[in-house]
């Protein structure tokens, strides 16, 4: 197929900058002669000296990175150094990061298209905790998915990053909820001397994504006070699915169905008569498909006869092969953000301390067209399939818009406008030179606006349909053929339609004191210690617009979610530190949560353990166990009502006429239903247990290693049950079959049955095989049972050479060796969860870099490896994939240093999988954007 732009042109800011970057550079290069530069950065380190700091994963300040659990540091000249621009893209490609989620690729039309979640260990996004400074960051306000609550990976300056710090597994004790997976601390700068500015501009080699980049970071000091500021403007343009030609087009499908032999466009403009022979197209009359500037052609479509998958003809309608590509693949940004931290010292040894961190964002996207395929009734949505008095025949249809429809791009956008605030205070110092105290109080906030344009439910129908002209039975309109066949303008787009508006803030007040210290001798060393209180009340409000609400349902095709609710939470917690020989260490931690909202969750006590034992200098081996829990999201409980679309199989449909889940294709036993949800304030708390073991060895005074197997353990976790598993559960129930006409495990009259037919609402569709699916009743459930075990692997090695420079190499590896589930408590425990076919998280992950420097020059290669997937067929696995940046920097004055960064530097784009019928024709774990280069400048002030 032709590539179409549209006439979408990218713009110039890329091309600006780099400019920019390359005249500064040759200017100073010419003026001055090069100077040395910094250290290469250590990260994944072995046990070092780090000037008694606290780490993650425990309160008491320890003079080693590397204790009973393993973490893993990744520093702000790391994320650099490996051709990263936000704090987001480092995070994906951590290896313990294998759990699939919503991106920009795929939640263009979704509830939360603007966030960016991580899935550590594959065990949800909201069992990550995000800590900023070690203080709980506020929850994004949307919903993820429409049903749970996470933090957004996307909104943390770069600019004010120190360090980040991920501790992979239970933290409860510690910590408190939401802890199970891991905990995320991002360190931010303090103690800066002097001003640093750096500006990067890139773009993408394939097309679109032009981005620029400009940070400041700076700090002054005195005799007893501290500045640290930082200021970030980052921008990028949306791309287009249309910008990259394997996905621009119904004809990029790998796989045309067998009988066919060949791809057809999307059905833009067709009519036709529902059933199984009589199935057929209304052919439309001649030069109809020609008055849409192009976008449609005339084509004779076909489809396969289920069970017999003998190929019959529709007849002709106007289609599209390029509707597809009109969704975005990577928003667009413009991004402001903001961090100042101050210290004062008093002359009594006691120090405040302030911190401020802001960020301000405008983001736009696209979902693509919207499609009409039947009259609206508000209260009950889309009917699709009505008499039409006109056809004295049932009919349905789809009528695609096209972007001239709207007025061009930018009236199909969807605008985002985000603002965060983090502030907090506090104050610390020491009693009686032994122990250290802080006390502390903050805020966190979060709002978001979105808007988006939609068509109107009854403006749809009056435009199209006319009035009904019955009250009972199936729905009777006379379609407008001459509106049908007729583009609509912009001005009749924007006249039957409206701009919807979401409003949704979050937020999270906390306190807390700490003291830790040495309590006393004992006979291998001393007792560390260290003691908290805490205090937290959170909350959230969602308004979505009252028209897509599931009770209402006036806007056409869409819906959406209200809820809101607060919480508060008070918590002690105590640790140990115990020398039992000068080799041998154990560590205890206890903690108590007291909950305050609707929920029968009332408390949770956490506790946890570990042992470093050092029988060598250079040899550490460590276990480590913790109990964690997770109180109900908020949203699982404070949901007013949502509601979700999708297209699934009406599996009793299918069993009934004599099939299995395989051979029923067509629109007969594969329509569009609508679901609902409410919250469930009777939900209890997700409670799990982790533990590890492994070993840190100093090889040589340059090679170190690390191996950690985890096994983590959750039980009661709250899941949301699909479409799919309740059809598929009440075909079950009703047949005494599977979807593979297996025997089906519950009888019909057992209390599963029961509650699952009950979700399930049918009514009688004249003509069709059976009752059609109504309405479906989803919502969460505690689900019985995640287990997931594995490896962590790292390897460093430096090397320094007086004639060649110095080499540093850094290695790690995750691989999931179990993971296991169990839906409901009634259900069988699935043992090979990690190797089925449908599961879709990664089993392995690597990621690898080798840096070199020598005097002024520096070069880094950055390599990570996805493993792989099943395929789409579920007939096998598809190969691994693998993704390298690479950069060369010059310190081109003792001020002024240039880099030049590409990243993807083979272009690859998603392994190949020719049984990927569903379009964008691969999974959305890859990313469609490919190659892209950058040059950045760094300029150092006095």
């Amino acid at each position: 197929m032709p590539h179409h732009h549209s006439g979408l042109r990218p713009s110039r800011l890329s091309r600006a900058l780099v400019a920019a970057i390359f005249v500064s550079a040759a200017g100073a290069a010419f003026a001055q002669t090069p100077a040395s530069v910094d250290e290469l950065s250590t990260s994944n380190k072995k046990a070092t000296d780090i000037g008694g700091v606290v780490v993650t994963g425990s309160r008491i300040k320890r003079t080693q990175i590397e204790g009973p659990s393993p973490v893993t540091v990744i520093s702000s000249a790391q994320i650099q150094r490996e051709g990263f621009v936000t704090v987001f893209d480092a995070l994906s490609t951590l290896t313990q990061n294998g759990g699939g989620v919503q991106n920009e690729l795929n939640s263009a039309g979704g509830f939360t298209p603007n966030g960016s979640p991580v899935n550590l260990r594959g065990l949800g996004p909201g069992r990550t905790l995000l800590l900023i400074n070690g203080r709980r960051a506020a929850d994004y306000p949307f919903p993820y998915n429409g049903q749970s609550n996470f933090q957004n990976f996307g909104n943390i300056p770069s600019a004010a990053v120190d360090r980040i710090e991920i501790l992979s597994g239970g933290a409860s004790a510690i910590y408190g909820s939401d802890a199970v997976a891991g905990v995320v601390n991002v360190v931010l700068k303090t103690n800066f001397s002097g001003d640093k500015v750096t500006l990067r501009g890139g773009t993408s080699t394939t097309g679109g994504g032009d981005f620029g980049d400009l940070q400041w970071v700076g700090g002054r000091s005195g005799d007893n006070w501290s500045v640290t500021y930082a200021l970030e403007y980052f921008a990028d343009e949306p791309v287009f699915a249309f910008q990259r030609d394997f996905m621009d087009s119904t004809d990029d499908n790998p796989r045309p169905t067998p009988e066919l032999g060949v791809n057809q466009p999307t059905a833009s403009i067709r009519l036709n008569r529902p059933g199984n022979a009589a199935n057929s197209y209304i052919a439309p009359p001649a030069g109809v498909c020609d008055r849409f500037d192009g976008e449609f052609v005339r084509y004779n479509f076909r489809t396969v006869v289920a069970g017999t998958r003998a190929v019959t003809n529709l007849g002709p309608a106007c289609g599209s092969w390029k509707n597809v590509g009109y969704q975005t693949i990577a928003n667009g940004n413009s991004d402001w953000s903001g961090y100042l931290y101050g210290t004062y010292q008093f002359g009594n040894g006691i120090e405040a301390w302030t911190s401020l961190q802001g960020f301000y964002s405008k983001s736009k996207l696209s979902g693509g067209t919207e499609a009409i395929s039947g009259p609206h009734i508000d209260g009950t949505g889309r009917v699709t399939t009505w008499f039409d008095t006109g056809f004295n025949a049932n009919l349905n249809m789809q009528r695609v818009l096209t972007p001239q429809e709207y007025g061009g791009f930018d009236g199909m956008y969807q605008r985002f406008t985000e603002k965060s605030l983090d502030v907090a205070f506090g104050l610390r110092g020491t009693i009686a030179d032994r122990f250290d105290w802080d006390v502390s109080l903050g805020r966190a906030e979060y709002r978001a606006d979105r808007t988006r344009p939609r068509l109107d439910g009854s403006a749809v129908t009056d435009w199209f349909f006319g009035p009904r002209l019955n009250t009972t039975g199936t729905p009777r309109y006379k379609l407008n053929l001459d509106r049908f066949y007729t583009p609509l303008t912009p001005a009749q787009y924007r006249a039957m339609s409206t701009t919807l508006k979401y409003q949704a803030e979050s937020w999270v007040n906390q306190g807390s004191a700490t003291v830790s210290g040495d309590l006393f001798n004992l006979p291998a060393g001393p007792l560390g210690f260290a003691a908290v209180v805490d205090f937290t009340s959170q909350g959230y409000d969602l308004n979505s617009p009252r028209s897509i609400l599931p009770s209402v349902v006036e806007t056409y095709n869409l819906t959406g979610t209200n809820g809101g609710g607060e919480r508060d939470r008070y918590a002690a917690g105590v640790e140990f530190s115990i020398p039992i020989l000068s080799s041998l260490k154990a560590s205890l931690a206890g903690r108590f949560d007291k909950y305050d909202d609707i929920t029968a969750v009332n408390d949770a006590k956490t506790w946890g353990y570990g042992l470093e034992w050092r029988p060598l200098e250079s040899l550490l081996i460590r276990g480590n166990y913790s109990t964690s829990f997770k109180a109900p999201d908020m949203h699982f409980v404070f949901n007013e009502g949502s509601g979700s679309f999708s297209t699934v199989l009406d599996t009793y449909r299918c069993l009934n006429a004599g099939l299995n889940a395989s051979s029923c294709t067509g629109t007969v036993y594969n329509y569009s239903v609508f679901a609902t949800s409410k919250g469930e304030p009777t939900l209890t708390e997700e409670t799990g247990e982790s533990w590890g073991a492994g070993l840190v060895w100093d090889i040589t005074d340059g090679l170190a290693m690390s191996v950690d197997y985890y096994d983590i353990k959750l039980e009661d976790a709250v899941t949301t049950l699909t479409s799919t598993f309740i059809l598929d559960n009440e075909a079950g129930c009703r047949t005494g079959l599977t979807r593979t006409r297996q025997p089906f495990q519950f009888a019909a009259d057992s209390a599963f049955c029961q509650e699952v037919s009950s979700r399930v609402r049918r009514l009688a569709a004249p003509g069709e095989p059976t009752d059609r699916v109504d309405g479906i009743r989803s919502g969460p459930v505690n689900q019985s049972l995640r287990h997931v075990a594995g490896l962590d692997a790292t390897l460093s090695w430096r090397l320094s050479t007086e004639r060649f420079g110095d080499f540093r190499s850094e290695l790690g590896w995750t691989h999931t060796l179990k993971h296991e589930r169990q839906l409901l408590a009634t259900d069988p425990v699935d043992k090979d969860w990690r190797d089925d076919p449908t599961n879709f998280d990664f089993r392995s992950r690597v990621r690898g870099s080798v840096s070199w420097q020598k005097d002024a020059w520096n070069a880094t290669v950055f390599m990570t490896r996805y493993g792989s997937l099943p395929n789409w067929q579920e007939t096998g696995r598809i190969a691994p994939y693998f993704l390298w940046n690479l950069n060369l920097g010059k310190q081109i004055t003792d001020k002024a240093k240039v880099t030049v960064f590409v990243n993807n530097v083979f272009n690859k784009f998603h392994p190949r999988d020719d049984g990927y019928d569903s379009y964008p024709y691969f999974d959305n774990a890859y990313s469609p954007i490919g190659r892209e280069v950058s040059a950045q400048l760094e300029y150092q002030f006095d």
